[in-house]
């Protein structure tokens, strides 16, 4: 049997035995949380580095992509140009003059860095930068790729290094045939020379870095300029051999980058990367977009060691807590033991009274139990003594850890609230703060500036003036022009694509816009009606086409505005060609211009 001492020996041992168990099953959490916290900041961190290497090379291929379109019709056009053939058939000088002073203004126009022609000896006979002293006249580029492949395939691209300027660009170039006939004898060669300086710059503002690689893997486009002309890889004897010959590269020691693979992350000097590759419709090449690895680690690990902070608060309190209730147990069983201490000493003065009084034995029996009964409510009144002492200090010590998670939570919030968004988004508001950003890239910009082309299908009619609307709505609002939008059958489909159908009816409004700019009542309006063919009218209240442009109005270079450049209205052309339609002018119901274009059913 287990006496009254026995019990108080025991009850500290346990009560220690239990907060040692709970100490160290709080160290093991603590430790498993650790190892299982960092896991997840390394997987977090991969995951959005991913996330967002895809998204920026997604945009910055577009904005390549919507750079080429611009450019590479234009070699084409210039073909048809008379004033180019006639160069290129009298050789005069004369002749070759007046094509400088016309290519040096179609140049300043679309942004061109040079657009000179070659003779069919690739000698240069006419270029727009023939007033420089880096002119191009004169000069023989018989030895280029681009213009053997051109005078063989019609066509060709190349980027290089310009042997004059030294400047690095892409040369888009196209054989000029006699009478305008792909049969026709080969009279020379037209190019354009794009540089892309400026798209670098913007490439430049996004944190990750962005980088062209040619077929050879030697990077010709850079946001990182001291990267440029480097290589991916070492490059064969062969392959040096033939960018010597052909002056590709000029004298650029084309060395290999500092880079190694792990897994999924490129290392280059003391940097981390996750790279994402996209095509690009230059030939042979690939974009290749270097995602930092650094900032994304950072703050998963930031978030991870809150989160660790928030559990080392937890598992502390519930030790403190442990703690408090072992010690108030043992001050409880100190009472206990003097309260009975207390009782045997009063029960022996009791005993040696009862031995004096033996002849009032009656008396001293009711005493005895009145004294018990006494010693009873005194251990009761004890016990509920202690009882509220304990509720009103474990009370006390759970408010404690309380009120610091409630001031942690308030601090978080008060770093918000002073715009302090490092201090906050490294405590609670991470994950909210990522899952904002996913949601919100590319809307209508992105459709719009995709330029690969997408093949021919059903277009929903709607859908493509509600894209075209947003897009020009904001200039139609700001000059004050009425816009009436009318659809005969808010269903139909037509057989297009929606990005280049938008693009005819952007430029159709911006014309329209043009036109009545200044006017007080300005109007547009915008109708779709027909079943077979489906009729686009775009008409305006301003005034009107000239009579003597009409005949010629979609040729390309013929245009009524001073400073226009005579493209628009003959690539909208093209492109409703291309959808098996038709653009034309009809009388406008307004007053002003109108243009109708139609294409078929879906």
């Amino acid at each position: 049997m287990i006496d009254s001492r026995d019990s108080s020996v025991i009850a500290p041992v346990t009560g220690r035995r239990r907060l040692l168990i709970a100490v160290a099953a709080g160290l093991a959490i603590l430790l498993l949380a650790g190892f299982g916290l960092a896991h997840w900041a390394a997987g977090r961190a991969g995951a959005q580095t991913a996330v967002e290497a895809q998204q920026n090379a997604r945009a910055h291929a577009s904005l390549l992509e919507s750079e080429l379109q611009k450019f590479r019709l234009l070699p084409r056009v210039l073909t048809e140009f008379p004033d180019v053939r006639a160069a290129l058939a009298d050789k005069s000088d004369a002749a070759s003059r007046r094509l400088d002073r016309e290519l040096e203004q179609l140049a300043t126009r679309t942004d061109a860095a040079v657009i000179y022609v070659l003779d069919a000896d690739g000698t240069t006979i006419a270029a727009s930068n023939w007033q420089s002293p880096t002119s191009f006249v004169g000069e023989n580029y018989r030895f280029r790729p681009y213009f053997r492949d051109a005078m063989q395939r019609g066509d060709a691209e190349l980027f290089a290094l310009g042997t004059v300027s030294g400047r690095p660009g892409l040369y888009l170039a196209r054989r000029v045939n006699a009478g305008g006939d792909a049969d026709g004898r080969a009279l020379g060669v037209i190019v354009l020379k794009v540089e892309f300086d400026k798209l670098e710059t913007r490439w430049a503002d996004s944190a990750a870095t962005t980088l062209v690689t040619d077929a050879a893997g030697i990077v010709v486009m850079s946001s990182a300029p001291r990267w440029r002309f480097r290589s991916f890889g070492a490059l064969s004897a062969r392959d040096r051999q033939r960018l010597r010959a052909t002056r590709s590269y000029g004298d650029a020691p084309l060395d290999p980058l500092p880079l190694r693979r792990t897994g999924d992350v490129l290392r280059i000097g003391d940097q981390s990367y996750f790279q994402v590759a996209e095509r690009v419709s230059l030939p042979g090449s690939t974009l290749r977009l270097l995602q930092p690895a650094e900032p994304a680690r950072a703050s998963a690990n930031a978030t991870a060691r809150v989160i660790f902070l928030i559990l080392l608060i937890l598992v502390g309190a519930a030790i403190v807590s442990l703690l408090r209730l072992v010690e108030r147990q043992a001050l409880r069983q100190a009472a206990h033991e003097a309260l009975e201490r207390e009782v045997a000493a009063r029960t022996r003065d009791l005993r040696a009274a009862n031995d004096e009084l033996r002849q009032a034995s009656e008396r001293q029996a009711e005493t005895d139990r009145r004294y018990r009964a006494a010693r009873e409510e005194l251990a009761q009144a004890s016990r509920l003594g202690s009882i509220g002492q304990i509720t009103a200090g474990v009370a006390h010590e759970i408010n404690q850890p309380v009120a610091a998670i409630r001031s942690f939570a308030e601090n978080a919030l008060a770093y918000l609230g002073r715009s302090e968004g490092d201090k906050a988004r490294a405590n609670l508001d991470h994950i909210v703060a990522l899952t904002a950003r996913v949601g919100a890239i590319t809307g209508e910009l992105r459709n719009f500036a995709r330029r690969a082309t997408a093949p021919l299908g059903p277009v929903a009619l709607q859908s493509a003036i509600d894209g075209t609307l947003l897009l020009i709505g904001d200039r139609l609002r700001a000059q004050g022009i009425a816009l009436d939008v009318e659809l005969a059958n808010p269903a139909a489909t037509v057989h297009a694509d929606r990005v280049r159908l938008e693009q005819i009816l952007v430029n159709l409004l911006q014309n329209a816009a043009d036109a009545v700019r200044g006017l007080e009542g300005a109007r547009i309006s915008l109708t779709a009606h027909g079943g077979d063919p489906v009729a686009i009218d775009i008409c305006d209240n301003g005034p009107g086409v000239p009579a003597d442009l009409k005949p010629q109005l979609f040729t390309p270079f013929v245009t009524g505005r001073p400073d226009g450049l005579g493209l628009g209205l003959a690539i909208a052309s093209d492109i409703a060609k291309a959808f098996g339609g038709t653009l034309s002018i009809i009388p406008s119901p307004l007053g002003g211009a109108g243009f109708r274009v139609t294409l078929r059913p879906a």
